[in-house]
């Protein structure tokens, strides 16, 4: 099948699957006229690369994982198991750990800094109201 056929088989744009084919995720064959030409295998493989794109995932890991994939020769919807694929998960879920602590810390932060200005908001508004004002005649009147 031709690129076009590929993306509408897989709704990914033609231009992600030439990306993908840049980054070594995908391979085409060439036809004598230099066109690239699919199989269906390999919208099965663009679909574990948009699994794995939502998940977070960077090309670099995601070649990792499909050589993997390709070592078990592992395309019917399961992950199948190898090391890398394991580390692999390991690694994401504890770099989005981390970015949740993080995330965590900042609205910690920001939860007190609402806090301070709520705080003070209200100071300045009890001040604004017990303070002097002058009329333009000069006479002083409290408010």
């Amino acid at each position: 099948m031709k690129i076009g056929q590929l993306s509408k088989a897989t709704g990914v744009s033609a231009r992600s699957i030439r990306y993908y084919e840049k980054q070594k995720l995908l391979t085409a064959k060439r036809l004598d006229n230099e066109y690239r030409e699919f199989d269906e295998v390999d919208i099965k493989r663009v679909q574990t690369i948009q699994i794995y794109l939502e998940l977070g995932m960077s090309t670099k890991e995601i070649l990792e994982i499909l050589k993997c994939h390709d070592d078990i020769n592992v395309y019917t919807g399961s992950d199948g198991f190898c090391d890398e694929m394991l580390e692999a998960y390991e690694d994401k879920r504890e770099e989005i750990s981390g970015q949740i602590q993080s995330l965590m810390a900042v609205q910690r932060r920001l939860d007190q800094r609402i806090e301070q200005m709520r705080e003070q908001r209200v100071l300045v508004n009890r001040e604004g109201s017990a303070v002097e004002e002058t009329s333009p005649l000069g006479e002083a009147s409290i408010r």
